[in-house]
């Protein structure tokens, strides 16, 4: 009788013909600790599947990306942005006959660590904890640790790089300080990740009433398109235009992503454009000023009463303070304001 197939392995062998300059899940610098491998799915797929099961994933769905809480059913949340951001890398993966599934687990798993409020609650992290504080840095904190009451998700090497690597900050697409990821899947989805939010941010800024789109500047226009689905059609083509040689030739000295001159100086001029009009104001509205004092107090409440922290983040093994980072950047939006709400009564 015919054994049954292992199914990994089929799909193994099949990664065998992507790109030679793919991340192939056979060759994966493996997990933090070791685990027998799945009949069914590659280490990468296994990887995609527990982030989407993940307490933390779930939570997207209720933690902004710009305007806080909104009451709109059509803003994009931290959740729907993540989607993109997946969508976007999986379809350029794909193109360029590399890793879909790296791709696709990277970008899913990118913002898991991001705070209630957006960017308002990360500054406000970050001024407050001795250590500082970045989004991505706990994202990775989130699959390594918090995740599974303090055993993590235990994912592979090139996941966890490229989660760790995806951030930016408002330095130039692709210029100085622009960072290193280490796979070219990684690159992906950290380039994706701009090609998502510059496009919704500028339909929220609308929706809001913040900005119309004759606003944007002349030159985006004119080289990213008038519409939102123009302007995402023209950077991920540009992207695999530019990135074409990674597809299958094997004697690129430095392979890499990358997108043409003019496009990149129309995507960094429509970034400048939303730092100025759109994210900059948000951060000076009465919402933000409510954000910011939630924060503060939420963090200065159980500094005092550590006591009163859940069991999962008491039983940590570190100190007060980055058990009570760790809590509060795992909030949503609402329930940070409804548990500010009961500490003030």
């Amino acid at each position: 009788m015919v054994g049954k197939p292992n199914i990994r392995e089929q799909t193994e062998k099949r990664e065998e013909a992507l790109s030679p300059y793919a991340a192939k899940s056979k060759s994966s610098r493996g997990r933090l600790r070791w685990e027998e491998p799945c009949p069914i799915r590659t280490s990468f797929q296994r990887d995609r599947d527990r982030i989407i099961y993940s307490k933390a994933f779930r939570r997207l769905k209720h933690k902004t990306q710009v305007f806080i809480a909104p009451l709109g059913d059509h803003y994009v949340t931290r959740l729907t942005h993540t989607l993109e951001v997946s969508q976007i890398a999986r379809t350029i993966a794909r193109a360029l006959n590399l890793n879909e599934d790296l791709a696709e687990a990277i970008a899913l798993g990118h913002d898991l660590g991001h705070t209630p409020f957006g960017h308002i609650g990360e500054e406000v992290l970050n001024e407050l904890h001795h250590g500082g504080f970045r989004h991505n840095e706990q994202s990775l904190r989130v699959v390594d640790l918090l995740e599974r009451d303090g055993r993590g998700l235990n994912l592979t090497w090139e996941v966890r790089d490229g989660i760790l690597n995806h951030s930016k900050g408002q330095v130039e697409i692709l210029g100085e300080g622009w960072g290193d990821v280490h796979t070219l899947e990684g690159q992906i989805c950290k380039i994706a990740d701009i090609v998502a939010y510059v496009n919704h941010d500028v339909e929220d800024g609308v929706r809001a009433g913040i900005i119309s789109q004759t606003d944007l500047p002349k030159r985006v226009v004119e080289t990213l398109g008038h519409m939102h689905s123009q302007r995402i059609n023209t950077l991920v083509c540009d992207i695999i235009d530019c990135s074409w040689p990674v597809s299958g030739n094997g004697s690129l000295a430095k392979p890499t992503i990358g997108m043409s001159p003019d496009v990149i100086r129309a995507t960094n001029a429509l970034r400048q454009f939303l730092f100025d009009k759109v994210y900059y104001p948000s951060l000076a509205g009465e919402d933000a000023v409510k954000a910011v004092k939630v924060m503060r107090l939420l963090y200065s409440y159980f500094l005092k009463y550590e006591d009163k922290l859940p069991r999962e983040f008491a039983a940590l093994p570190d100190g007060k303070e980055r058990k009570v980072i760790d809590y509060i950047a795992g909030m949503t939006d609402q329930y940070a304001l409804r548990l500010a709400e009961e500490i003030s009564q």
